[in-house]
């Protein structure tokens, strides 16, 4: 501090004094200023008194921002802002179906018993409704309590037949149906009849506007891998003359989906339809007392009730009881000890199996 007062005395001096001493500041070779120690460039401070105790402040603690809320599909489980209205198409589950149009999309995908030992495919689709989808084919009478549990989505078919309208009018689903009108519909020059019959999506729901919103239907998810489970990479379901097999893929961590004996191709994906988990739902099947026009007769999959399952996801399987109270309530999958089994997140496929029949499982 002295040097610092020094420099600035020094400084005046030299701008006062008479013109013999001036010389004598300017020539830094002759008087008492100039034979001072050289003054430093960089001030010189003194460190500040540290502060009492009792005069420092407490730092406030910081506020946690709060997390997002993140909200899920009651039917992937993935992340869904905003609940849509669903759409349930009906699809043929043929070779002559293949490649199928959108199914890729689906959240759930139902594989149902029809005439003759074949099956049908019930798509159901809310977080992405493509606007080509098929081929659509007709309903039938497992559709009615099936669909039941959505509310009142918009349901797509080409037609059913003649008795089982009047149950089909008084159903809760939305009928979107070729029945109803051809808006959204078309025909693929491509295909043969009737395997070239596809709809709109976003038409469809435009039909259908009171067509109720995704909601929860008994499924529950998780990405944890649950305990208890055992090794099972593939698993066969089979109907008299129809199958569907699913191939665990380590890489993907999903199932790599066969159809009567054949990939399960899609128009708009590469290699095969994939599902996240797998479900062989057994139910009692009766004679509906419907058949087609060459005499087939038309079973009844009963989806209301209690009966065995089983749930394969991430190359495990577990052996569960499935529970639906009522027609409006939706289908729980549990373990023998009541705790619900979480699905992996992402599209579910569920057989609907004859109980009476067995699926082949390797580890």
């Amino acid at each position: 501090m002295l040097e610092t007062q020094f420099r600035k005395v020094g400084l005046g001096l030299c701008a006062i004094a008479v013109p013999l001493l001036i010389a004598s500041c300017g020539s830094g070779t002759s008087g008492t200023i100039a034979s001072q120690p050289p003054v430093s460039s960089t001030p010189q401070t003194s460190a500040a008194p540290a502060p009492s105790p009792a005069s420092v402040s407490p730092s406030p603690t910081p506020t946690p921002s709060p997390s997002p809320i993140v909200l899920l599909s009651p039917l992937t489980g993935l992340p869904e802002p905003t609940p849509k209205p669903v759409l349930v198409v009906k699809l043929d589950n043929t070779r002559n179906a293949q490649p199928h149009a959108g199914l890729g999309s689906a959240d759930v995908v139902y594989i149902e018993e029809v005439e003759w030992g074949l099956t049908r495919i019930a798509a159901v689709f809310s977080s992405e409704v493509p606007d080509h989808i098929g081929p659509v084919r007709s309903a039938r009478i497992t559709d009615i309590d099936l669909l039941a549990q959505y509310g009142s989505p918009a349901f797509s078919f080409s037609g059913a037949q003649q008795k089982l309208w009047p149950m089909l009018e008084a159903a809760s689903f939305e009928d979107v149906s070729a029945n109803k009108g051809g808006e959204g519909y078309s025909r693929d020059s491509n295909r043969r009849a009737p395997y070239n019959y596809f709809a709109d999506g976003k038409v469809m729901l435009e039909r259908a506007p009171k067509a109720s919103v995704s909601t929860d239907i008994g499924f529950l998810f998780a990405e944890a891998v649950p305990l208890g489970g055992r090794p099972a990479t593939k698993v066969t379901a089979e109907w008299p003359y129809s199958s569907a097999r699913f191939v665990y893929g380590p890489i993907t961590g999903r199932y790599n989906v066969r159809l009567n004996g054949a990939p399960a191709k899609g128009e708009e994906i590469e290699g095969s339809q994939q599902a996240s988990t797998v479900v062989i739902q057994y139910v009692k099947q009766t004679d509906s007392g419907f058949q087609d026009k060459s005499g087939g007769r038309t079973p009844l999959a009963k989806t209301v009730g209690t009966g065995k399952a089983l749930v394969l996801r991430d190359g495990q399987v577990w052996d569960v009881v499935w529970n639906r109270p009522s027609e409006e309530l939706g289908t729980t999958f549990a373990l023998a000890d009541g705790t619900p089994l979480p699905f992996k997140p992402g599209q579910t496929w569920i057989a609907l199996l004859d109980r009476d029949r067995t699926v082949r499982i390797i580890p």
